[in-house]
């Protein structure tokens, strides 16, 4: 799994967790529907950590909160370039 897909697979997880909408998130962070799309599909190569900053803000938790999930575990990450 790419790093983008365990980003994407986090928010979906947290998205659940806070009964939120990702056109609410959109609203709330103010990032085009389509970045969020992009991001939630692992469309892009390298998501913006600007974006990424927004999205962890406004679901709640602090950013070691975030990626204190077994997704971003080594084991399960392909990092290779």
């Amino acid at each position: 799994m790419t790093l983008n897909e365990a980003f994407a697979i986090r928010v979906k997880e947290l998205l659940k967790e806070k009964k939120l909408t990702q056109y609410k998130l959109c609203q709330r962070t103010g990032l085009y529907p389509s970045t969020v799309n992009y991001m939630m599909h692992a469309k892009t190569k390298a998501s913006n950590f600007k974006s990424m900053a927004l999205i962890i803000r406004e679901l709640g938790v602090s950013v070691s909160e975030f990626f204190n999930s077994p997704v971003f575990d080594f084991d399960n990450l392909d990092i290779e370039e």
